[in-house]
Parts: C-alpha cells; sequence; structure tokens
C-alpha cells in the first residue's frame, strides 16, 4: 500500500473517530460472506457502527485521542465498534453475540471506556454492569421511593387529625352541633341566677 493511500485511510478514519470515545475491538476474522453480514445487521439494528481496519494505521488515526490506548501493542486486523446508548450496552451485545454460535469467530478483544484501556475480560465483566437506562429507572425508582415517603409523612398526620376530628363530629350529632337532648333540658338550678331553695 502506497504512504499516498495510507494517509487517505488514516485520515478517513480520524474523521470517523473524531468524536468517539469509548469503543471496543472485536475479532471478526473468520466469519464467512453471510454470517458477516448478519452481524453487521444486528449490530445496526442496535445503532452500532463497526469498522475493521490494520492495526498500525487506526493507531496513527487515534493518536492523541480517547481511543489511542486501544491499540497500543496490537498487530494485524481488529474491528472497531462503537455506538449504542452507552459503552455498557455496547459491551452487553458484543459479549451477547460472541456467545452465539453462528459467529464463532467474533469475539472481544479490547477495548477503551473513559481513557481506559479494557482487556477481553473487563470487557465481560463491564456488560454485566447496569446500562444507562437501567442505571437511569434505578434512581427514578429511588427519587419517586423517597418523595413518596415524605408525601406519606406529611400527609399521615393530617388523615389522623381529620379522623379524630370526624369522630368528635359524629359523637356530637353529625353536624358539629350539641346532641338536641341537651340542649333542651332544664337549665341546672342556679344556672339563670334564681336562688336554689
Amino acid at each position: 500500500m502506497s504512504k499516498y493511500v495510507k494517509n487517505l485511510i488514516t485520515e478517513h478514519l480520524r474523521d470517523r473517530f473524531k468524536d468517539v470515545e469509548d469503543a471496543l475491538l472485536v475479532n471478526m476474522v473468520g466469519l464467512d460472506a453471510n454470517a458477516n453480514n448478519r452481524l453487521r445487521a444486528e449490530l445496526d439494528k442496535k445503532n452500532i457502527h463497526v469498522v475493521v481496519v490494520k492495526n498500525s494505521l487506526a493507531r496513527r488515526a487515534t493518536e492523541g485521542t480517547p481511543l489511542g490506548v486501544m491499540f497500543e501493542g496490537l498487530t494485524g486486523t481488529s474491528a472497531v465498534c462503537w455506538g449504542a446508548d452507552d459503552v455498557v450496552a455496547l459491551a452487553k451485545e458484543v459479549t451477547r453475540l460472541a456467545k452465539e454460535d453462528q459467529y464463532e469467530a467474533f469475539e472481544p478483544r479490547g477495548g477503551v471506556m473513559d481513557g481506559e484501556p479494557l482487556t477481553p475480560g473487563r470487557v465481560a465483566e463491564v456488560s454485566r454492569w447496569p446500562s444507562r437506562e437501567e442505571l437511569l429507572a434505578i434512581v427514578a425508582g429511588q427519587v419517586i421511593g423517597v418523595a413518596s415517603e415524605v408525601a406519606s409523612q406529611f400527609v399521615g398526620p393530617a388523615t389522623q387529625i381529620a379522623s379524630q376530628i370526624e369522630k368528635m363530629i359524629e359523637d356530637r350529632g353529625g353536624d358539629g352541633q350539641e346532641p338536641a337532648d341537651a340542649a333542651s333540658a332544664d337549665p341546672a338550678p342556679g344556672a339563670d341566677g334564681a336562688d336554689v331553695e
């Protein structure tokens, strides 16, 4: 490959990886054309991009970027996967597909997350973490739970007071007035100022 072509490919890769901060390296060597197409279609459904790269060219293209550490010490050809909702969702999908018999040659080779290199074992570990959506659901549940508890603590005493007032009203005759027989009864002796004999 001429130097001019290498420079063109390097520039193209630099442009494709421009905004990528987290990615995984996978092996796709050994997949036949049909399996390769099916695999790419499955990844595309999850908004995961794949590009097969020569490691030396990818190393040049990513030098000085967060992806640079991913290519240190690698030789041969790899495929770079990026996209999905986050790196955890990406790791989950790559790990799931690597377990399928029809994609036997497909396997994670490593990657980079938050500027730190990932080993294949670490990719498997990250795939067991909750994804961004799952974390949001957990946090939302905790926030709603706390808010619900606070609301019940505010409403609880007010409900008790309201039920006690209601009971008092019922005890007094249902309309807040004293019972009719108590109001019409003769006043107690001496209540009107008269002397009692």
